[in-house]
């Protein structure tokens, strides 16, 4: 849903009203009647409205969702709030999804580079390893944006242009930056999907997930594995994987989960052993999300009620 109480409270200060709007910027009825219904004017429009108010687009039209954590995310995002669950959503899920890929980066690195945009290199950390702690910053910004829409193949690799831009690998000729695998990868010794086939599987997979009627977090998790196991890009499939969980989540008002670094050897082993026992997967990502709710806890933020994770409580 579409508020455009900002516009509202401007037009009133001014004195203009929609009909005087009308006339003098040139619009069709059409598009006053998308603000009258709470729908979505076109990027043009309001950058057209915002101009001749003298305010900014997101002063004017902003989302909002039923989903209350993903309204709140937003709301802070756009405050550039410190402290709250946008704070730690950035910190800490970049700091173990990185982590779990080696990254070299402490979680006190990693928090002093999203509150200060600087970082104590210590003992000297690789390039990369900073390059993508920002580039992951940035990729949860845009899940967040996104998170309503539909999953498709464009938004997944344009977050792995997100991460992967800029950084060593994106100066190889071979290396995909924002599309899939060109040479074939293995993991953990077992083999992906080939390159010549990673589209049509992902078009598959995508198709499947999309025409599920009610996604529960059991869709979500079978999701994520059947990702990995595509292995769709040269590099950074597991980053790319759980920023789309998190989207997914947000999406379908899911509670999110985030892996903890600390439960890397199970996480990996549930990935391994998706295709024959799908426990081990499952309850790492339920330690993931009842983690989620301890911090939704720590900051009082309505979800369940405190100290109870059962599975009713997953689904908002």
């Amino acid at each position: 849903m579409i508020s455009y109480e900002g516009l509202e409270k401007t037009l009133k200060e001014k004195g203009i009203g929609k009909t005087d709007l009308t006339l003098r910027l040139g619009f069709s009825t059409r598009t006053i009647a998308k603000i009258a219904k709470g729908e979505k004017l076109s990027k043009r429009s309001i950058q057209k409205i915002a101009g001749y108010l003298g305010k900014d687009p997101a002063e004017l039209m902003r989302e909002v969702s039923d989903n209350k954590i993903l309204q709140m995310l937003r709301e802070e995002k756009q405050l550039k709030m410190s402290g709250g669950l946008y704070h730690e959503l950035q910190v800490r899920m970049t700091y173990n999804s990185n982590h779990i890929e080696g990254s070299r980066l402490s979680e006190d690195q990693t928090r002093l580079i999203f509150e200060t945009n600087t970082i104590d290199v210590g003992d000297g950390v690789p390039v990369d390893d900073i390059l993508e702690t920002v580039h992951h910053f940035r990729a949860i910004d845009y899940v967040i944006d996104t998170a309503e829409e539909e999953l498709t193949e464009d938004i997944i690799k344009h977050l792995h242009y997100i991460l992967k831009h800029d950084t060593k690998d994106s100066t190889l000729s071979w290396f995909a930056v924002g599309d899939y695998k060109k040479r074939a990868n293995v993991v953990g010794g077992r083999k992906t999907v080939k390159p010549s086939e990673v589209h049509a599987r992902m078009q598959e997979l995508l198709e499947d997930y999309n025409a599920k009627e009610n996604v529960a977090i059991d869709d979500i998790i079978a999701l994520h594995a059947e990702f990995e196991y595509i292995h769709p890009f040269q590099d950074g499939n597991g980053r790319v994987g759980r920023l789309v969980v998190l989207k997914e989540c947000l999406r379908h008002n899911v509670i999110p989960f985030i892996i903890e670094d600390s439960k890397k050897s199970f996480y990996y082993r549930g990935l391994a052993e998706w295709k024959n026992e799908k426990g081990c997967l499952t309850d790492t990502c339920l330690d993931g999300q009842d983690a989620f709710v301890r911090l939704l806890d720590m900051l009082e933020i309505p979800g369940c009620p405190p100290g109870i994770y059962e599975p009713v409580c997953r689904n908002l």
